[in-house]
């Protein structure tokens, strides 16, 4: 119930507020702080080198990865995941593991961690910040969209650029 409360006021604040100068809505930053625990490490979409050189590991369900996703991203997903998923990556190697808005993934990431993988990183905001802030997403590894997943409609009010999928 106290989810739900909360959600209801980011609602209300999102269509409040608008869009701050960085293109994210004081309501989706609030979201995302109650969202985050501290202690997970968090990476940026501007962060671009960074995450060109890390193992992307989509955590959200298969149809939405389906739509797009990052180019290079491995889907694992979330409701199905299972270690043996990634069990041929290093356990020391950077990994960015992202689904719609980064609670899936961090999840994910706790797993990943305390099954001795080290260098795990979540990607703030998840697909719908990346999109938002114009970089691009893909199907089939090659083939630039606009599409975007957006898990329900009730989430994809948190979508301002792309084309909703639901």
């Amino acid at each position: 119930m106290k989810v739900l409360y909360a959600f209801s006021f980011c609602l209300m604040i999102a269509f409040l507020s608008g869009e701050n100068s960085f293109g994210q809505s004081l309501a989706y930053k609030a979201l995302l702080k109650r969202t985050y625990d501290q202690n997970f490490d968090l990476v940026y979409p501007e962060q671009k080198e960074f995450i060109k050189n890390a193992i992307i590991l989509d955590t959200r369900e298969a149809y939405e990865f389906e739509v797009s996703h990052l180019k290079g991203a491995q889907w694992i997903g979330y409701e199905t995941f299972n270690l043996s998923s990634v069990e041929d990556i290093p356990k020391d190697s950077p990994i960015v593991v992202y689904c719609s808005i980064g609670a899936r993934s961090q999840e994910i990431g706790k797993i990943l961690k305390q099954n001795g993988f080290s260098k795990v990183y979540n990607l703030y905001g998840g697909i719908f910040h990346w999109v938002n802030e114009n970089n691009p997403v893909f199907q089939a590894d090659t083939l630039p969209t606009n599409k975007v997943h957006t898990y329900n409609k009730m989430w994809g009010i948190w979508l301002n650029k792309g084309e909703k999928v639901n």
